[in-house]
């Protein structure tokens, strides 16, 4: 009688081919996942600009000058929870009516950098999202 070889498992050329597609795979998905990550970070910011916009333009109907960025509170803007972005209000004109806000942050190891003015022109000045 002859005996059967009766052992299971996989073969070491089989582990590497899988390794190798899960490798494969993480190359494609990590670089798509930081993209939708940073794209979501730039969202939150043209959103808390536009809130920073209509905040200062209120204070702007009702005082006649536009505050700057130690103000925040005082115009009512105040961004919930941690934000990836610093606010500032870098550019005030007040005789003309005019100001400018930035939003400024380091995603991924690089600037991104978003203004905004008091005619609501939104503008994306450095850009850390591929």
């Amino acid at each position: 009688m002859q005996k059967l070889n009766t052992q299971k498992g996989f073969t070491l050329i089989e582990l590497m081919i899988v390794v190798a597609i899960i490798g494969i795979l993480a190359a494609i998905a990590i670089p798509n996942f930081m993209n939708h990550q940073c794209k979501a970070k730039q969202a939150e910011a043209k959103s808390l600009l536009g809130a920073l916009r209509t905040a200062e333009e209120s204070y702007f109907s009702e005082h006649s000058v536009y505050k700057d960025e130690n103000d925040f509170n005082v115009i009512g803007f105040k961004a919930k929870g941690d934000t990836a972005y610093h606010f500032t209000v870098p550019v005030i004109n007040n005789t003309a009516g005019y100001f400018q806000a930035r939003a400024q942050a380091t995603i991924n190891g690089a600037q991104d950098v978003w203004t905004i003015t008091s005619n609501a022109a939104l503008q994306n000045v450095s850009n850390a999202c591929q």
